[in-house]
């Protein structure tokens, strides 16, 4: 479970790779870092010594949401009285949403951990969904200059993206994740149990993630969301338990074996940052009012109507890509932030931020995807055109302005 850097820094590329088991999948990245993603049934059971093996002994602060210590408080406190020693354990509730992922609350949970005795040899725990995992691993990555943390995953966004990385962040600057840290989480552990108490608005954003997954790299994962929209979830299509199964393992897979060889980000141009150019403007203009996933929804339809224009892919894999999204319930149009103006200045954003490379990730066909790396590339009249486009795809498909 523990990350580990070798000696020398680097590994025989021979070596690197992510290996897949029965409990979960390896990492070890090319720079020497391994770090492992497990699938952990029952994980606060007391009965199960998965959390308490990598916690190993060691003084723990824990945190949670507020909605997860309500649903799931009482069992972590239960589980951590049970197998840790008495006085060498706390448990606290911070803030969460995007508006409390701050320096504040990264600097408040330091302080209670200072508070509560942690030294540097102890350990951060987070149990809840991304945002509580980014702000306490940031945390980590600062407290002490750096100790471990353990990660329990409640969310499927955390199941299948932010668990399985090592980025840690927090959004500052009026921009998202501007502050952060490539800091590996001593373990990070993931219970398909805790998807039975989602809301269905969360769980259509954790498939946002995993349909960016199909889109990129697997036309057989897109293939059985269609066949099986509503998978996680009660109502509509039933989903046969294997099949969700086969949809998360293949997503956790899929973003670990893209992540590894570039763990941290030396190259700019990342197939994974699909969904990721227009909806931290979506995002941040709309003051949050789409969640995370949903604006990713709307950043994927947008890119491949401008891949459409470009030329780069065709009408058919267009369609089902968008129509995919739309009979998951996701958002594809955003009438309050696709303007002509806040889409262009995302493009600009990004092109900043990516080193004044574009690295626009657009499909060329469903499981296939390429980059437009340079803004001139995207002339404003197609990005106008693209919107157009998609805003009457939106209002055939019945698509308003979500809340």
């Amino acid at each position: 479970m523990a990350s580990l850097v070798l000696a020398d820094d680097v590994v025989d590329a021979r070596l690197s790779g992510v290996r897949e088991d029965a409990d979960g999948f390896s990492l070890l990245a090319p720079d020497g870092t391994g770090y492992r993603a497990d699938l952990v049934p029952g994980v606060l059971s007391p009965a199960n010594p998965a959390l308490a093996h990598a916690i190993g002994g060691r003084r723990v602060v824990a945190f949670v949401g507020p909605t997860v210590g309500r649903l799931y408080g009482e069992a972590l406190r239960a589980y951590l009285e049970a197998t840790l020693t008495p006085g060498s354990w706390t448990v606290h509730t911070i803030d969460t949403g995007e508006k409390n992922k701050t320096l504040a609350t990264a600097e408040r949970v330091c302080a209670l951990a200072k508070a509560a005795g942690l030294d540097r040899h102890g350990v951060m725990l987070a149990l809840g969904g991304g945002i509580v995992s980014d702000v306490v691993g940031f945390a980590a990555s600062m407290y002490a200059r750096g100790i471990r943390y353990v990660r329990i995953n409640t969310t499927l966004v955390g199941q299948v993206d932010v668990g399985v990385g090592v980025k840690t962040g927090v959004n500052a600057l009026r921009t998202k994740n501007m502050f952060g840290a490539y800091h590996p989480a001593h373990a990070s552990l993931s219970d398909p149990a805790f998807l039975g108490t989602l809301p269905v608005r969360e769980i259509r954003c954790g498939l946002a993630e995993i349909v960016k997954m199909a889109v990129i790299l697997d036309e057989e994962l897109f293939g059985a969301l269609e066949r099986y929209p509503d998978a996680f979830r009660p109502g509509g299509v039933p989903t046969p338990p294997e099949v969700e199964t086969y949809v998360l393992r293949t997503s956790m897979r899929l973003m670990m074996e893209e992540l590894c060889p570039n763990l941290r980000e030396k190259q700019l141009a990342r197939l994974v940052d699909f969904g990721h150019t227009f909806s931290p403007v979506i995002e941040t203009a709309g003051d949050h009012r789409l969640e995370h996933g949903e604006a990713v929804a709307v950043d994927m339809a947008l890119s491949a109507c401008l891949a459409l224009r470009l030329g780069l892919v065709d009408e058919d894999a267009c369609d089902r890509i968008i129509g995919l999204l739309t009979r998951i319930g996701l958002p594809v149009f955003d009438e309050a932030t696709c303007t002509p103006e806040l889409m262009a200045r995302a493009l600009d954003e990004s092109w900043e931020r990516r080193g004044r490379r574009l690295h626009l990730v657009v499909p060329t066909a469903v499981g296939k995807a390429t980059f437009v790396d340079d803004l001139a590339d995207v002339p404003r009249e197609v990005l106008h055109r693209a919107l157009d486009d998609l805003a009457l795809r939106a209002r055939r498909a019945g698509e308003g302005v979500r809340p």
